[in-house]
C-alpha cells in the first residue's frame, strides 16, 4: 500500500502509527482478525480454508497469530 502512495513502507508505517497508534502491520492483523471472526461465525469454512485465504502458507501460523490476538484458538471462537 506504501508503494501505491509512493511512500517507503517504513515512513507509511511511522505515519499510521502517529495516526492510528498501530503499525501498518498492525492495522493489517486487526483486519485480518475482524474478518476471521467473521467467516468462523458466519461459513462452514475450515480453519485451514480460511488461514490459506489469508495467504497463510501453514495453517499453524494463522492459528499461533489469532490465539495470540484473541487469547483463543480458531476453533475455540467459533
Amino acid at each position: 500500500m506504501a508503494k501505491q502512495f509512493n511512500l517507503s513502507a517504513g515512513y507509511f508505517s511511522d505515519m499510521l502509527r502517529s495516526l492510528t497508534g498501530l503499525t501498518a502491520q498492525q492495522q493489517i492483523h486487526e483486519k485480518m482478525i475482524e474478518k476471521a471472526k467473521e467467516m468462523l461465525t458466519t461459513t462452514n469454512m475450515s480453519v485451514s480454508e480460511i488461514a490459506y485465504r489469508f495467504g497463510f502458507e501453514y495453517p499453524q501460523s494463522f492459528n499461533k497469530l489469532f490465539k495470540n490476538k484473541t487469547n483463543q484458538t480458531p476453533l475455540q471462537y467459533r
